[in-house]
């Protein structure tokens, strides 16, 4: 926390939460358009089975019962939204599991966690059955995403994705790809939501977004338009990178952390071995925001330092 004088608010957890979930319905309702049943499934079961661990260790602890700030719940929908659609079940609780026990119980719970739970669960899955999380459709048919294609110079005629305009496609979420990272717009659309509500600053997001824009085109891209409409970026830009949990306190801070992010996805992509670098770009950052948060914390009114330090 800052030096003093502090605002305060009336705004609660419950209200952030609330907001954070209304956000995600556009993405939401787009994944269950395109990829049908098999979204609501998925969705579904992470939302349970992220609700029961945190219920259990609520149990387990002797601790009131947490499940009405929604935190969970959120979890559980961003765990869905990165995983594909035809993820085998038991990998889809094995995840959403993994997502609260290792990824913010052990840590003491909401306020307490060091990494993105949901990312942490999409780590441990990736790690686990690399396959299952690469293998992605679209009305039945298997395929290289957006992505994949431009990482492996795959002509554009074979990826998932709707006939017609392919930026088109992309905004709209006419394509294959992780259950709700699909849709720019709803994406879009839900991001405005929680800037207009205050939930999350808008530089951070934009300063991703940019990031990644101007270092893939250095890097190479050939096309870094495609590069900010496919993927993870938007749900990683806008409801991940802002968790106030994970993501540094002060406005320096936050204007680093979402330079080295943006940073970080353009180098994985353009450089490394995975078409996709969000999800650990995000981890990476959050592993550094307590160095970030000390070494740009504001100087206290008055305060002088001490002869010869």
């Amino acid at each position: 926390m800052g030096p003093s004088p502090h605002i305060r608010t009336s705004e609660t957890v419950d209200k952030v939460m609330r907001d954070v979930i209304i956000a995600l319905v556009p993405a939401l309702l787009m994944a269950i358009y395109v990829f049908k049943l098999k979204a609501v499934i998925v969705t579904a079961v992470s939302v349970i089975f992220c609700m029961l661990t945190e219920l259990v260790f609520n149990k387990i602890r002797n601790k009131d019962c947490t499940l009405h700030d929604g935190s969970a719940i959120i979890t559980g929908l961003l765990f869905a939204f990165v995983i594909p659609v035809d993820m085998p079940i038991q990998f889809v609780i094995i995840g959403a599991i993994v997502s609260i026990a290792l990824g913010k119980m052990l840590f003491g719970g909401l306020g307490q966690n060091i990494f993105n739970p949901a990312l942490v669960g999409r780590a441990f899955i990736q790690a686990s059955w690399p396959v299952a999380i690469t293998t992605f459709s679209l009305d039945g048919m298997a395929g290289p995403t957006m992505l994949d294609a431009m990482k492996r110079s795959l002509p554009l005629g074979d990826v998932l994705i709707g006939k017609g305009n392919i930026y088109i496609q992309s905004l709209i979420g006419n394509m294959g790809g992780c259950l709700g990272e699909t849709s720019a717009l709803a994406l879009l659309i839900g991001g405005l939501y929680l800037i207009y509500k205050k939930q999350i600053d808008w530089k951070m997001p934009t300063i991703i977004i940019a990031t990644v824009f101007v270092c893939t085109y250095l890097l190479g891209a050939e096309n870094p338009l495609a590069q900010i409409l496919s993927g993870g970026l938007l749900l990683g830009a806008f409801f991940m990178a802002t968790d106030m949990v994970t993501s540094p306190v002060t406005p320096k801070g936050k204007i680093i952390f979402a330079l080295g992010i943006g940073f970080l996805i353009s180098v994985i992509r353009m450089k490394g071995g995975y078409p996709e670098g969000t999800a650990f770009s995000i981890l990476i950052m959050n592993g550094v925001t307590p160095l970030i948060n000390r070494y740009t914390t504001p100087k206290k009114f008055g305060e002088v330092k001490a002869s010869g330090k």
